[in-house]
């Protein structure tokens, strides 16, 4: 089961998009992405590693395109070009193809959609954009997620360029127009993109992977089916039974194929599950019972082929080399405490 990586190759690009992609601070973000979202391992860190680059380098390369313009979108006209031209470099370096699919973006995300405000003059009039910058140059990565500076900052940037659009819809009470969310999330594209014509790429690109690793580590992303056999086979065991535990273990591992996930995302998930479990009879802490901990959410651990260890340590590899708070360290320790105090949650 080793993974096969495609090989480079020269991309062929539209012509169309006025960018120059041989820039050597845009290669470096591409290349960085290219490798978080290579092609055989792109749908298993897709939440936690691949689309937060992925996205990081959407907003970078919207601040690079304007960066000598008073515009901060990219016209209609050029984004679908400029997008589709990204995914050929991004692809021609190994990339994972289906990356809009997969993370949920398209080239409308270049053009600032309904948000009112687009250019730097009005947004610097309406934005305290010394406030902006001072809270998202540096982000400390301990902080930001207890106790945010720079998502606040972001979202009082978003509301106060969104607002007269929101106001105006308010008033005209127009059937089918965008939600105030709609208008706040193309918004917070456009403050993005002023803040990317502002900082450096390597210090832009370090802000935007801090901001989602709180992002991601606030939900579990996991699938839950109705867990009916689990119900039926532990709603009354008291003492470890192997039909329970069987069970148990076979749902954990079909959670365990959807995608690799953080820790702290596995204490929501495993949580999340034992909710479900007890709303519908299974009082019994199955997890101690069945001797299931929180690495189990996390990382496949039953039933791997032979051959499989080279591929697990290549995606290791592939995820210890960013932040710490990004490392799958899991498989290292014994969380047996945490998920018993999770299922009393």
């Amino acid at each position: 089961m080793y993974p096969i990586f495609p090989t480079r190759y020269q991309p062929l690009l539209s012509g169309k998009c006025p960018v120059n992609f041989s820039n050597s601070e845009l290669s470096i973000i591409l290349d960085k992405t290219a490798a978080d979202c290579s092609a055989p391992l792109a749908p298993l860190v897709a939440n936690v590693i691949c689309c937060p680059q992925f996205s990081s380098l959407i907003h970078i390369f919207q601040g690079f395109f304007t960066n000598k313009t008073d515009q901060l979108v990219l016209p209609d006209i050029v984004a679908d070009h400029c997008f589709s031209d990204i995914m050929s470099v991004l692809a021609a370096r190994a990339a994972n193809s289906t990356l809009p699919t997969l993370c949920s973006i398209k080239s409308s995300n270049f053009t600032g959609g309904s948000c009112p405000v687009k250019d730097v003059s009005t947004f610097e009039k309406t934005v305290n954009t010394s406030k902006l910058l001072e809270a998202c140059s540096t982000i400390d990565q301990l902080k930001e997620c207890c106790r945010p500076v720079c998502q606040p900052a972001i979202m009082d940037a978003a509301l106060q360029i969104s607002g007269r659009q929101m106001m105006f819809n308010d008033n005209e009470n127009v059937a089918g127009e965008m939600s105030h969310t709609d208008y706040l999330n193309d918004c917070k594209g456009v403050v993005y993109s002023y803040i990317s014509k502002k900082l450096s790429f390597e210090a832009a690109d370090t802000s935007y992977r801090i901001l989602s690793a709180c992002r991601v580590n606030k939900v579990c992303p996991l699938t839950f089916m109705e867990p009916s056999e689990v119900i039926s086979a532990c709603q009354n065991v008291a003492a470890p039974s192997p039909s329970c535990c069987n069970s148990l273990h076979t749902y954990i591992a079909w959670l365990q194929k959807q995608m690799l996930i953080t820790n702290k995302q596995a204490i929501i998930c495993a949580t999340l599950f034992g909710s479900m479990l007890r709303k519908s009879g299974v009082l019994t802490n199955v997890y101690e019972l069945c001797d299931v901990d929180l690495k189990d959410f996390s990382l496949p651990a039953y039933g791997l082929p032979e051959g499989s260890l080279p591929f697990l340590l290549l995606v290791f590899i592939h995820c210890c080399y960013i932040q710490s708070n990004y490392l799958f360290t899991v498989w290292f320790i014994k969380l047996m405490d945490l998920a018993t105090e999770a299922w009393n949650l």
